[in-house]
């Protein structure tokens, strides 16, 4: 661990910590750092977290949600690689690293942790020499503002072996308690009688991130009749922008089409198998509660959807078939014989159990709190 600096030793004189969090912008960036903020106020009751953003953010919505103080600075937006673009940006910066230093001396932080993103890397360097940083990496390919961050923080925490930061920890990736304490089993009538789905018949999730996502809107409907002939139920999250018009067919199990799912932990307690995107929260998630599923990454950005992917599929919890390669009649050819394979599903399950993620909140959470000198 680096040498303590300023902030460790006000918390470590009995004053309750203050733990700001900056994970903004992305659901993949909020989410971690709500689970951490949870477990911190698990561990230590008295302590207070705050949370950085900007006004675009999904945070405006998901912080206040759950009950904590977020504060705004000015977004700083990076490319994925250090390019000349970042050179131009030295006035955002700036101004952004001032604006987040004058949050953090005003609510008297005693450790910044980021989650990457255009709202970490001010908090990294205003950070940086005054108050202890701990840096949580989600992806097996680090993104530019943790790769900055990571070279002067107190702790370095990842969610998977191999990634590429100094003093790396693995640890997990923080996910909400209704989810690693979810009891699909025990849940499951609920669940599908929540959505209209079949009680008894095999279910089929399908979702592609909050927005939802074309290819596998298109491939999974396309293949509706084979799914119902094979007496399959799905419960299908399209994405609030997109509309999804599926041929019924009576005396078969319901294909129920929604725009977007609020309760995820019911959607996974209704499901056997699932057809989703592969962002880092998603695999941890789908793990976490022993889903077995089939992995289709997003064909943009660094490649860090198929990276996220393979573990699961290499320990057998997942499958894994590219975007270009999604049609309907892969659905029917590797999607429907799996779904009702219950001792396949099974024993995939079991396996994506195994991965862990399941106490990553309290594991970050401790070393939050030691970082603070709490």
């Amino acid at each position: 661990m680096s040498k303590p600096v300023k902030g460790t030793e006000r918390s470590a004189a009995g004053r309750p910590p203050v733990v700001v969090v900056a994970g903004g912008g992305t659901a993949g960036h909020i989410e971690p750092a709500l689970a951490l903020a949870d477990a911190v106020m698990r561990l230590r009751p008295d302590a207070t977290v705050v949370a950085l953003g900007t006004e675009r953010g999904l945070e405006n919505k998901l912080v206040p949600a759950r009950g904590y103080a977020l504060e705004l600075i000015p977004p700083v937006p990076l490319p994925r690689k250090p390019t000349p673009e970042l050179l131009r940006l030295p006035l955002k910066v700036r101004d952004s690293v001032r604006r987040t230093r004058e949050v953090l001396e005003r609510v008297g932080a005693d450790v910044v942790v980021g989650f990457g993103g255009y709202v970490a890397l001010p908090a990294y360097l205003a950070a940086r020499g005054r108050t202890p940083i701990v840096v949580h990496e989600a992806n097996q390919s680090p993104g530019l503002a943790n790769k900055v961050g990571a070279r002067f923080a107190a702790r370095v925490a990842v969610a998977v072996p191999g990634t590429p930061l100094p003093k790396a920890e693995v640890v997990g990736i923080p996910l909400r308690r209704s989810i690693t304490s979810l009891d699909r089993a025990a849940l499951r009538a609920e669940a599908r009688k929540h959505f209209g789905l079949d009680p008894d018949a095999p279910t089929l999730l399908v979702f592609g991130g909050s927005q939802g996502a074309q290819s596998i809107n298109s491939a999974v409907s396309g293949a509706a009749k084979e799914l119902a002939d094979a007496g399959i139920g799905v419960l299908h999250a399209h994405g609030p922008k997109n509309t999804l018009v599926v041929q019924e067919f009576p005396g078969k199990p319901a294909y129920v089409p929604v725009p977007y799912l609020e309760r995820m932990d019911l959607a996974y307690a209704a499901a056997d198998v699932a057809v989703c995107r592969s962002g880092a929260m998603t695999v941890a998630e789908v793990t976490a509660v022993g889903l077995p599923a089939v992995f289709v990454p997003l064909p943009h950005g660094n490649g860090e959807q198929a990276t996220n992917a393979r573990p699961a599929v290499t320990a057998g919890a997942a499958l894994m078939v590219e975007d270009a390669d999604l049609t309907a009649a892969k659905i029917a050819e590797l999607v429907v014989p799996l779904t009702v394979d219950a001792d396949r599903v099974a024993k995939m399950g079991a396996a994506a159990v195994g991965m862990g993620h399941r106490e990553a909140d309290e594991l970050l959470a401790k070393i939050v709190l030691e970082a603070a000198g709490a």
